[in-house]
């Protein structure tokens, strides 16, 4: 029995061999010795190459000399294709100069037809000798990039610091824009400087959610928003040959994610099928239901297309078919949709273009209920609402929220910020405010607009990881409510209503 070790299991034996009778012999010889596999001849080099191409066998034998065609350069060939498959000589005229040559060449071993009594030994330690290899290899892949992530993880943390100041005054100047021009083409260019600016903060977060292995907390995205958000981010790198066409569907398609980390996928996707495309083409985002329970998400595109070896390797660390590629996007991609509970399906063929599905849960009920607690919500009457949060993502949707809902929002990104609104605005007519706004606290921003006659409700949304008012209590006389994250917007329309009726 030559199965000492791990079972090898079944395996697919290739015999290059012209003589049949010769094959049966050594397939009888392997198979009474306990060996469980299957065999295929070949007698030249097409079938060979046909035979490989085919399905790729566990372990090659080959005879030395036949008509017309070699072991050698059966041997050269299998180097060629699979240069790390075993491949044992088996022949009657190898002597012991031949066989030396024969292990130089890059063969495992050699056999000697008229003594075959050691083949189906030598054929179960090739191969595993060969996956033993394969399985080394493969570690020390795997060691090597999570040495390579765990750098890049170093440098994120240690980048982000300065990334996050570099990004700070592309947050601000795009208000000062808007206010010193009433050009709407001046304003639109302020509008993609501000989108910009919000996504790359955003993105400095999320790379340090991802180095410290946290969750980044979920909201409801409604997709029309999120693709409106997408075109218009996209349109600054959309070349003149490429078409854009966005189909979101109705308000009714609603996803529990993190609103960043989303467009951040459908940014990558989309930036990849842009440069698939040098010929230029059609650039489609489409959202459906896939089916009752999940929601699809398409990035397609009529570009260059992909074989089947480069989808494959599609996903790896580092892998990149760029010049100035990472090969770390659509990892980044397939992370953060897998952690959604979903998954990324590709379709691609070479010069047919590729399509990228995303498939994620779809809580119909729960959008639509949240649908109706908002159309159930009363309407705001313009009154002014001073929204301060220094994420710059959740600023934006819950000022987009308020004004849907008939409010006037004042943002702010920071305390100090906030306190210079209500010096040049005027007292708002309600705040919230997160509970850990930097430069000033939210206790002591409502305590210094309480001495500027302020004495509306506020609403404080409490930290992730600590109490809404870290540094003594709330302001007395003030009416604060205390919402805990993660937020859910409609619980923060119902606050703001609350709070407006209750004053």
């Amino acid at each position: 029995m030559p199965n000492k070790g791990a079972p090898l299991g079944p395996l697919h034996i290739l015999l290059v061999e012209d003589s049949p009778e010769d094959a049966e012999l050594l397939c009888d010889q392997m198979l009474e010795a306990g060996l469980q596999a299957g065999f295929e001849r070949v007698d030249n080099e097409a079938a060979m190459r046909a035979a490989l191409a085919a399905k790729v066998p566990d372990i090659v034998l080959s005879d030395l000399s036949m008509p017309g065609f070699s072991g050698y350069q059966a041997l050269r060939i299998l180097r060629e294709l699979h240069p790390q498959l075993p491949f044992i000589f088996v022949s009657g005229t190898m002597g012991e100069d031949t066989a030396v040559q024969a292990l130089r060449e890059g063969a495992n071993d050699y056999i000697i037809k008229h003594q075959p009594a050691r083949l189906p030994s030598a054929v179960a330690r090739a191969v595993r000798e060969a996956r033993g290899e394969h399985e080394r290899q493969r570690v020390a892949d795997e060691l090597m990039r999570a040495q390579r992530l765990e750098s890049l993880a170093l440098l994120a943390a240690g980048l982000s610091h300065d990334l996050r100041n570099i990004l700070q005054p592309l947050l601000i100047v795009p208000d000062l824009i808007r206010d010193r021009s009433d050009d709407p083409k001046v304003t639109r260019l302020a509008d993609v400087v501000a989108e910009s600016a919000r996504r790359g903060h955003e993105m400095v977060e999320s790379m340090l959610s991802f180095v410290r292995g946290s969750r980044r907390p979920s909201e409801r995205i409604v997709l029309p928003r999120l693709f409106q958000a997408v075109g218009l981010l996209l349109k600054g790198s959309l070349p003149r040959n490429v078409a854009l066409q966005l189909e979101a569907g109705d308000e009714q398609l609603v996803v529990e994610a993190n609103y960043t980390e989303l467009q951040q996928v459908l940014i990558n996707l989309a930036l990849n099928a842009i440069q698939a495309m040098p010929e230029g083409g059609q650039l489609r985002l489409l959202a459906e239901r896939a089916d009752g329970e999940r929601l699809r998400i398409r990035v397609q595109d009529d570009g260059i297309g992909m074989d089947r070896a480069t989808q494959e390797r599609l996903f790896s660390p580092f892998f990149t078919t760029k010049d100035s590629g990472t090969g770390l996007g659509l990892v980044s991609c397939r992370r953060i949709v897998e952690s959604l509970g979903g998954e990324i399906v590709v379709r691609s063929q070479p010069g047919q273009g590729s399509c990228f599905d995303l498939l994620l849960p779809l809580q119909a009920a729960a959008a639509d209920g949240a649908a109706d607690e908002v159309a159930m919500l009363p309407a705001g009457q313009g009154q002014r609402i001073l929204v301060v949060d220094d994420e710059a993502t959740r600023l934006s949707l819950l000022g987009d929220a308020l004004s849907s809902q008939g409010y006037r929002p004042s943002v702010a990104l920071d305390g100090a910020a906030a306190l210079r609104l209500v010096q040049e605005a005027g007292l708002p007519d309600a705040v919230l405010v997160d509970g850990g706004i930097p430069l000033l606290s939210a206790g002591q921003l409502l305590a210094e607009m309480q001495g500027l006659g302020y004495a509306g409700p506020a609403i404080v949304l409490e930290t992730d990881d600590g109490p809404a008012f870290a540094d003594g209590p709330a302001p007395a006389g003030l009416q604060v409510h205390v919402l805990p994250k993660p937020l859910e917007m409609q619980r923060v329309l119902r606050a703001v209503a609350d709070a407006l009726a209750a004053a």
